[in-house]
């Protein structure tokens, strides 16, 4: 692949990030006209989440042909749940199809941006030298910085001790002790891929989650045949999974509801189904409501926790010894591998690059109280800057390449007011920022994620949910329509 060449001038556009935010935004930015613009990406390779987490098992929970691009749709999915390989080689299949290799600088880290007010452009650091872009758009995502629970001893354990972010290919599980911490959306896709493999397996459980069958199902050639001769046939697929989960968005998986009950019913149903054992399945029974953490899909999850060389441990963990893991109650778990099934630290990943606005308003500050952004994508005090999937615009029950597209056509909207008003900035007025967090705030204080028992990732130390959209996603593809200039300070050239 043919690298972009390192700029000389500001660049119109630079995007931080080469997974599916940053490549949907370079393309559309192409596709409108905008050519003067550089993908940076810290990896040698593009995908974003998909290049990074490669543990056993990996895969979407989202119908595949919903979480392709809309604009950039693949007729020969092999699974109706496609596996972290083939959507790692969709991103790059992408990346050519579009020829984006021209704009894009891999392996080049960004280490820091401030906004310079007098000539109202970025300038960005980076591992290979300084870049200035008249609009800065980050798309880096907030599943990215893997979580490390705070375990005594964590780091004293003398076999290997991996994430599942950061697994280590390198290490042979076959015959092997292993224990796995955490029980969220990595570890039931790692668990049934890796439990026939060890000689014994260990699960900590802190908190059992909500388990719906995935249904997952090879799409034969026939099938692909029919989609790449009769587009409308993959379109009106794409549309019933679309629709099927906007429900979902109606029947508990955003607010307690009699549908709630009827959800619960449904996972209840499944865990009696495939564990047979009393006790087991009673240490498997979430205490909360369902919607409240992440709903999880899998048909081999309950099935793998039944097999007799794997342990489920709910007990609490009091230490992490070179040898294993000792419980509270004194109880030793003797092990090869530990693996690190934790998820992600969401407030982390969203600061953890040093962006400055203006009058030196550091992104890390100013989300001191509550980490927000004005309808997800910018914030007051940091003009001509984007975020992408940022605050509370992730999904608990469609795919968040929609909420992706919807906000790439939002910015899109913003640059060219830009051009066409000939302005040297443009940001969110801080008043209007505040009337959407208090109207957020309203939305989700009788949310599923307040309401429903539960902490999760979602939430920040505070208890707030950061992360999540709370409604449906046709209400924010609608909300993001149309930019209402109102809301924005718009700054013309050559008033400075």
């Amino acid at each position: 692949m043919t690298e972009a060449a390192w700029p000389a001038k500001p660049l119109d556009v630079l995007v931080i990030g080469a997974g599916f935010s940053g490549l949907a935004m370079a393309i559309r930015c192409l596709q409108s006209g905008i050519d003067d613009l550089l993908v940076v990406e810290k990896a040698e390779e593009v995908g974003g989440t998909w290049r990074e987490n490669t543990y056993p098992g990996a895969a979407c929970d989202i119908p595949a042909h919903l979480y392709a691009l809309s604009f950039a749709p693949k007729d020969d999915w092999s699974r109706t749940y496609a596996g972290q390989p083939e959507i790692a080689a969709y991103l790059r299949e992408v990346t050519d199809r579009f020829g984006l290799a021209k704009h894009l600088a891999l392996g080049t880290a960004v280490t820091g941006a401030v906004w310079d007010e007098a000539r109202s452009l970025w300038r960005v650091e980076t591992d290979r030298g300084p870049l200035e872009a008249r609009v800065l758009v980050s798309g880096m995502g907030a599943l990215h910085h893997p979580a490390v629970p705070a375990i005594p001893g964590l780091h004293t354990f003398a076999g290997a001790l991996f994430h599942t972010a950061a697994w280590d290919h390198g290490v042979p599980l076959a015959g092997k002790r292993v224990g796995v911490i955490g029980t969220g959306a990595s570890a039931i896709q790692v668990v049934p891929a890796i439990a026939p493999e060890v000689g014994h397996l260990t699960l900590f459980q802190r908190t059992p989650p909500w388990v719906v069958p995935r249904n997952d199902r090879p799409i034969g050639p026939r099938m692909q045949a029919l989609f790449r001769r009769l587009p409308a046939a993959r379109r009106l697929l794409r549309g019933v999974q679309f629709w099927l989960r906007e429900a979902q968005a109606a029947l508990g998986f955003t607010r307690v509801s009699g549908l709630t009950r009827l959800a619960e019913a449904a996972s209840r149903r499944h865990l009696r189904k495939q564990v047979p054992d009393l006790d087991l399945r009673a240490r498997l029974a979430p205490p909360y409501r369902l919607g409240c953490k992440r709903v999880l899909i899998s048909d081999d999850y309950y099935p793998a926790l039944t097999r007799p060389n794997v342990t489920l441990e709910t007990g609490a963990i009091r230490a992490v010894t070179p040898d294993g893991v000792t419980m509270a109650d004194g109880t030793h778990h003797s092990l090869d591998v530990l693996v690190l099934a934790t998820g992600f630290d969401v407030t982390a990943s969203l600061a953890r690059v040093p962006v400055v606005g203006r009058d030196g308003l550091i992104l890390a500050r100013a989300w001191g109280e509550r980490v927000a952004a004005h309808r997800g994508v910018a914030l007051a005090g940091f003009p001509n800057f984007f975020m992408l999937l940022g605050p509370n615009t992730g999904l608990g029950h469609n795919s968040v390449v929609l909420m992706i597209e919807a906000q790439v056509g939002f910015v899109l909207a913003c640059l060219a007011e830009m051009r066409t008003r000939n302005l040297a900035a443009i940001e969110p007025a801080p008043e209007a920022q505040a009337r959407y967090l208090a109207e957020l705030e309203a939305r989700l204080s009788g949310s599923i994620w307040q309401q429903g028992g539960c902490a999760s990732w979602y939430q920040d130390a505070a208890g707030r949910n950061i992360a999540l959209w709370p409604g449906t996603v046709v209400a924010y593809q609608r909300a993001m329509r149309a930019p209402n200039w109102g809301e924005f300070v718009l700054t013309p050239a050559g008033t400075r």
